[in-house]
């Protein structure tokens, strides 16, 4: 009798033994469920879905209450690139021509889905002597970044026009200037024109410096139908989380969404998110200039993509053979197109 209550004894322990066990693991599959996903933005209106996106928690309820979100804000593109190219970013928000130029040296950035197109205008100084774009010749015209959606929008325009950019009066001088310092070279006339991203083109002419020479709608290529903002990931995070970056797709149109259907509450929200990435806010009013000076949408094409790359080829800033500017794995629209199914 003693024997057989000390195996019972024994088989009880045991039995606790292995339940602690597996509880263990259970609580270590729970931890290891945890993830924390890296998403990178800039600092520009024209990234508008993406925050609201933010603001509303769009991205949180899609991944769920075990997933961290880490947001990293950029005043440019090619850092942008640089960190996603580098898995320092999982996903975000940027312009096509810095992920262009990134992933012909990486190979690891997919576009997952468009954003918005469009949302640039060319705005010259008022007593600069600039009627039409042919009087550009002579003048210095200024762009956000080198190689950046807006330089490869001027570039093309230009070439329309028939004008060659140089660095003396024979053609146009493109120099980069960060759209604030624009503003206040367009006032101290350092700068005679620039082709640049809203709502700093509105802000120009509100202030009495500046006329609009070409409207957004006429922007090459494709009269303002061309992507300024596209959502992008990371190979590896692609590879390793497929079902987070379908959620993020989803989040996008959902931030795209409410701003069509919400747009007064929408300004509140994306000078709410400025004020969280930059510690400044901005009136409504421009913003609302902004979102009204694009297409917000989820379609892009590698047609798209193909004729800012070969701008890009063009200017010189794709240090490739042309017979390598292949971008048919770089435009992954599978997840986009799983979404759209799903509505």
């Amino acid at each position: 009798m003693k024997r057989w209550g000390w195996v019972m004894s024994l088989a009880i322990i045991s039995g606790l033994v292995l339940s602690a066990c597996g509880q263990s693991k259970e609580a270590a599959s729970l931890g290891a469920a945890s993830i924390t996903v890296k998403i990178g933005i800039l600092k520009n209106v024209t990234h508008a879905p993406g925050f609201i996106a933010l603001q509303n928690n769009y991205f949180q309820q899609a991944f769920g209450a075990n997933a961290k979100i880490e947001v990293t804000s950029f005043d440019n593109g090619a850092d942008f690139a640089t960190a996603m190219a580098t898995d320092q970013l999982d996903l975000g928000y940027v312009g096509p021509g810095p992920v262009i130029n990134q992933y012909l040296k990486s190979k690891n950035i997919r576009v997952i889905s468009g954003v918005n197109n469009g949302g640039a205008v060319l705005v010259a100084r008022k007593d600069a002597g600039i009627r039409t774009v042919k009087d550009l010749v002579g003048k210095t015209v200024a762009v956000a970044a080198k190689g950046g959606t807006p330089d490869l929008s001027l570039r093309s325009l230009l070439q329309q026009e028939g004008l060659k950019v140089s660095t003396d009066a024979s053609g146009v001088q493109i120099v980069t200037r960060a759209p604030a310092d624009t503003l206040v070279a367009i006032r101290q006339k350092e700068v005679d024109a620039t082709l640049i991203a809203e709502p700093w083109g509105t802000q120009i002419i509100q202030e009495g410096t500046g006329t609009i020479l070409v409207d957004w709608n006429k922007i090459p290529p494709k009269d303002g139908n061309y992507p300024l903002t596209i959502l992008v990931a990371n190979d590896k995070f692609l590879k390793d989380h497929r079902d987070l970056a379908k959620k993020a797709v989803k989040a996008n149109k959902q931030g795209i969404d409410f701003i069509q259907q919400n747009p007064d509450k929408a300004y509140e929200l994306i000078s709410s998110e400025l004020k969280v990435l930059t510690g400044k806010g901005m009136e409504p009013a421009l913003i609302k200039a902004a979102i009204d000076h694009l297409k917000l949408t989820q379609d892009i094409t590698l047609a798209d993509i193909n004729e800012q790359a070969k701008i890009s080829f063009d200017a010189g800033y794709l240090k490739v053979k042309a017979e390598e500017l292949d971008f048919s794995k770089f435009l992954d629209t599978s997840l986009l197109d799983e979404v759209k199914k799903e509505k």
